[in-house]
């Protein structure tokens, strides 16, 4: 037999598809969800900063992951190293896009419907509110509906929004009169436009992430850059970029030029100030010349060129075994110090019967210390010199394979020239020329130049993000400054005298609302004639 349930059981209805619908609604579009999602979405993209991303470098997560083993290939499979166009990342991107517009919409609906609403009617007990305070008007004073009148229009100066109501009672012989009165709707305002800037931010973000560009590009003096894909040295393009989204201006570096410190003995050899001299041309007008520096970005057609880096580009000849030119142009030296010693990779690809491969260093200021082993003892060119190391063999080059153009890989090459074999290592001045072993061909430092290192960077979305990040912390001030406040005044007949009551209510924080008293009596103590509270008889 079945137990008969007991009266206070209480069996709650099922919700349904369309009520579970509701309630997971609410429950995302809730404040509370969205704080969470936007501190989610912090951490979320703590791992962007600490694992490397592909977007800047495949090669460097390839070696990550190749010094790694075991956890490389699980956060590969996670897409630690594409945090921000990962899966996970997006969903919540997603989630707070939608929590925040569901969350502040129907808020934004409310605010509009209470701002066009009356000011809440007189409460019946003006003396139970925090703030309260009474007037006695001598018989010169206005009657109560006047007064009332003139209540009003003290605190619509005072920027209250206003309501006079009428509380007669005729059949009492009861004059009376109220207003209420409520200011600070710019304290909600402020609260859903910052909201709003959120949603702002998010879709600017979005749209950049979408459209925008990196790339770098290497610019030797005397020669150009064409802004076209294949013409950067590396890019980084949005999940949504185009190639028909490139703009085709174009730059030339007439000359780098550098100051450097001459004077002091702490910094000397220091470079104090250095900049490049550049040709612009953009589509449909005539070139222009302009000055290039650190700190100082140029805009071409919304694309901002950063100078980051400079350094020394030999030009260099290779001649191979059979005497022709297998090799004619600049090298890029990378930079390793604050003199200027730079990293020197020379491929000649072109060369027979055997490719030629040169590795070693670049010196501007070449000098021997007690070893016989040369540095650069300042970063200016006074004596400039390459000491390198020569290897023949297949370069690797002709199997479609990429390679870094900075770095030779000497497995699998002949050494020929360094310091460890008989022939020794190859140093070259300034239009001086080696002659490789049997035959191999010679190599000659025919001169030199500067080059700089430029960022280009493009994102439509960057002017948007800056607006509403501005326009949020605008609203935030406000929201946090501006303060919700409600007065209500009644007037009322007492034996011929008009007796004056009001009170005060904050919505919110009550801090203030004592110092809005004060003001707000001594404006009604200057507008009427009050009869001064009377001082209570002593006790005989």
């Amino acid at each position: 037999m079945t137990p008969q349930k007991q009266k206070n059981d209480v069996e709650l209805p099922a919700l349904g598809f369309t009520g579970t619908l509701r309630w997971l609604w609410t429950q995302l579009t809730s404040m509370r969800t969205a704080l969470l999602l936007l501190l989610l979405l912090a951490v979320a993209a703590v791992p962007g900063s600490i694992f490397p991303q592909r977007r800047a470098g495949e090669a460097v997560v390839d070696q990550w992951i190749e010094d790694n083993p075991t956890v490389g290939p699980i956060l590969d499979a996670l897409q630690f190293f594409d945090v921000y166009n990962s899966v996970w990342f997006s969903a919540i991107y997603l989630l707070l896009f939608i929590s925040l517009v569901g969350c502040v919409f129907p808020r934004g609906v409310k605010h509009y419907q209470q701002m066009r609403a009356e000011p809440p009617r007189t409460p019946r007990r003006l003396s139970r509110l925090p703030e309260y305070g009474k007037l006695v008007l001598e018989d010169s004073g206005p009657d109560p509906h006047t007064a009332v009148d003139e209540a009003a229009t003290i605190l619509r100066k005072r920027g209250y929004r206003v309501a006079v109501r009428d509380e007669d009672q005729p059949a009492k012989g009861h004059t009376a009169a109220s207003v209420g009165a409520e200011r600070g709707y710019l304290r909600e305002i402020g609260n859903i436009v910052f909201h709003f800037s959120l949603i702002g931010v998010l879709i600017f973000m979005a749209y950049g992430s979408l459209m925008k560009y990196n790339g770098q590009k290497i610019i030797v003096e005397g020669e150009g850059f064409t802004n076209n894909l294949v013409a950067y040295d590396s890019f980084t393009p949005g999940s949504a970029f185009t190639e028909e989204r490139l703009t085709p201006f174009s730059l030339q570096l007439d000359e780098f030029h550098v100051e450097y410190d001459r004077e002091s003995e702490s910094h000397y050899g220091q470079p104090l100030d250095y900049g490049a001299t550049i040709q612009v041309q953009e589509p449909g007008e005539d070139p222009y010349e302009t000055e290039l520096r650190v700190n100082d970005p140029l805009t071409v057609d919304g694309v901002r060129v950063f100078l980051v880096g400079n350094g020394y580009a030999p030009h260099i000849t290779v001649r191979d075994g059979n005497g022709d030119i297998a090799l004619d142009g600049t090298m890029i030296a990378q930079v390793q110090d604050a003199l200027n010693t730079s990293l020197a990779v020379i491929k000649a690809p072109d060369a027979r019967p055997d490719q030629l491969g040169f590795v070693g260093f670049f010196l501007p200021t070449a000098v021997e210390d007690e070893d016989g082993v040369a540095y650069s003892a300042d970063p200016d060119a006074l004596n400039p010199e390459l000491g390198l190391n020569s290897y023949f063999g297949d370069l690797g080059l002709d199997d479609g394979t990429p390679h870094n153009v900075y770095v030779l890989d000497t497995e699998g090459l002949t050494e020929l020239n360094s310091r460890n074999n008989e022939n020794g290592g190859i140093t070259l001045g300034l239009g001086e020329t080696y002659e490789l072993p049997d035959g191999k061909g010679s190599i000659t430092f025919d001169g030199l130049s500067r080059y700089v290192g430029l960022d280009l960077h493009y994102d439509p979305g960057k002017w948007g993000v800056g607006f509403f990040a501005t326009l949020s912390l605008f609203a935030l001030t406000v929201s946090l400054f501006v303060r919700r406040r409600r007065v209500w005044v009644r007037a009322t007949d007492v034996d011929g005298n008009t007796v004056v009551e009001y009170g005060l209510l904050a919505r919110g924080e009550s801090f203030g609302l004592r110092d809005e008293n004060i003001r707000l009596r001594q404006r009604f103590d200057a507008a009427w004639p009050v009869i001064p509270p009377q001082d209570p008889t002593p006790a005989e």
